[in-house]
């Protein structure tokens, strides 16, 4: 089950570099010197993001897609939002103050479509996949758990033939039971959770549509009013991904989504069972591999013809310490997972409310 503790009283500016976790893990130090994110866009349909100190330079202006916003998608009153934004692309402070995002050079569109309560619904969700579209943009990062209605499941399936990269998340226990819904959709990268042993979160979602593992257990990053918050859930672990697709999009900006999401699978790290599995997909993500090694395109490991020569199918030579395993059958990447937000089923008329899992 995800949860989330109250931002700090305090700034925390000061401290908050510390207490990202993830970036160690994921090695962005290393990662940074290929690539930040340059060049790239990446839509955040959720709760709104607000201009924090650490993030704002970072942000373009977006839209409403419901009422009660501020029209550029720059208002958040739930901090979820804003939250995710800073996961894939804060900037900090200068040094080593403020949060960090793992792709600090690459922008936000924000995307107003969740009220403060965290209950949204799927045809808000499929205008902003739609406004994404329209603007042209690299990524795009939902962290929620929807219902396919027909023009949602329209919107996820024209974004993959755009050539965007859409990342999703699987969604949390005990809410969700099974892959959420647009990770279950086929061409999106389905993200779930791990510990900080890169072990699987046990709230993660597990099924067959799992397709990589990123960090979801206390992760720090921005919130409201320049403070900070620290949450667990599978929407961390989206953004995260988000953030990994920003980086490898800018270093090889005419790689096809699809080969982007092949990337990220092929070189993730092992975890259970040889090969893919239902826990962990094709494993848990390794940045620098994926930035850097030498990734056959999709379909080669089934023939004998040698791939040409290019500097996209080819990247430099680098660290290949990522397990490079069969194809990735996905696509594009879209962030959707649990902690605040969710998409719930219309519920009938003898149904209990619906509840927002914090």
């Amino acid at each position: 089950m995800a949860t989330s503790a109250a931002p700090p009283a305090v700034d925390g500016s000061e401290r908050v570099r510390g207490d990202q976790w993830h970036l160690g893990f994921l090695r962005t130090a290393e990662a940074h010197e290929i690539s930040q994110g340059e060049g790239i866009v990446v839509a955040v349909p959720d709760t709104g993001v607000e201009a924090h100190p650490d993030l704002e330079k970072n942000l373009l202006p977006g839209t409403d897609v419901i009422t009660g916003g501020s029209g550029d998608g720059l208002r958040d009153m739930n901090s979820h939002g804003t939250g995710m934004a800073g996961l894939i692309a804060a900037h900090g402070r200068g040094g080593t103050r403020g949060a960090l995002g793992v792709a600090p050079k690459s922008k936000i569109l924000p995307i107003f479509d969740t009220p403060t309560n965290g209950l949204g619904q799927p045809d808000d969700l499929a205008a902003s996949v739609e406004y994404a579209i329209a603007k042209h943009v690299d990524v795009i990062s939902i962290s929620a758990a929807s219902t396919p209605t027909p023009r949602l499941q329209s919107a996820i399936r024209a974004a993959l033939e755009a050539n965007i990269v859409v990342v999703a998340a699987v969604g949390n226990l005990p809410s969700e039971t099974s892959i959420s819904y647009p990770a279950s959709e086929q061409g999106v990268v389905a993200v779930g959770g791990a510990d900080r042993q890169g072990d699987k979160a046990e709230f993660s979602v597990e099924g067959t549509d799992v397709d990589l593992l990123a960090p979801a257990v206390d992760i720090y990053t921005t919130s409201l009013a320049g403070r900070y918050r620290r949450s667990s859930g599978t929407s961390d672990a989206t953004a995260i991904v988000a953030g990994a697709a920003a980086l490898i999009r800018s270093k090889y900006p005419n790689l096809p989504a699809q080969e982007v999401a092949h990337r990220l699978t092929a070189t993730a790290v092992d975890k259970g069972p040889p090969g893919r599995d239902d826990q962990y997909g094709y494993g848990v993500i390794d940045l620098v591999a994926a930035l850097t090694a030498d990734v056959p395109p999709l379909g080669f490991e089934s023939s004998n013809v040698t791939p040409p020569a290019s500097a996209e199918a080819a990247p430099d030579k680098g660290d290949s310490a990522g397990t490079i395993r069969g194809l990735a059958t996905l696509g594009v990447l879209v962030a959707a997972g649990g902690g605040y937000l969710f998409w719930r089923r219309r519920r009938r008329a003898d149904d209990p409310p619906p509840r927002v899992s914090r």
